[in-house]
């Protein structure tokens, strides 16, 4: 039997296009995650996918990209298992599965649909700077709201 520890594989979800925060927040959580020994998922695009990437790549991290299309060139050049699924949008309800823990960091649409799917399927879900969901519609429990990224990635650990 081995000693290794166990695989830690932490969904980090965001916009495409990004603000040059949530750039920041996203380089510094996969620098995080990879000092942790987790591995990122997310969905290989540009913007907060790319700066996750980056910042886990940046620390030795390990990095998978869950594509919307056909053809690996689309990932980023910071994925090390970009899965292409043609699927498009769809993808988003994997990105958020193939996770123990989702980290939502700022946000358009799409990551709201990933939030949706995280609640949904009741994953740990961790936010950082992303969308205002009112709080009537949602039970403390249902998503950490964090205001570091320190914070976010300690939370997303907690699984």
């Amino acid at each position: 039997m081995s000693n290794a520890n166990p695989l830690i594989l932490i969904s980090v979800i965001g916009e495409s296009k990004a603000s040059p925060e949530n750039i920041e927040y996203a380089t510094e959580v996969g620098a995080l995650l990879a000092e942790s020994g987790a591995v990122v998922i997310c969905g290989g695009m540009t913007g907060v996918m790319e700066a996750v990437c980056r910042g886990a790549k940046s620390k030795g991290g390990v990095t998978i990209g869950i594509l919307p299309g056909s053809t690996i060139e689309d990932a980023n050049k910071w994925v090390d298992y970009p899965i292409c699924t043609g699927i498009g949008d769809a993808r988003n309800a994997i990105v958020v599965q193939a996770g123990q823990s989702v980290i939502a960091i700022g946000g358009s649409y799409g990551t709201l649909s990933e939030i949706g799917h995280a609640l949904s399927s009741k994953k740990l879900l961790v936010g950082l700077n992303t969308w205002d969901l009112p709080p009537s519609k949602l039970r403390p429990q249902d998503m950490i709201i964090c205001e570091t990224a320190v914070e976010a990635v300690d939370a997303a650990l907690k699984i």
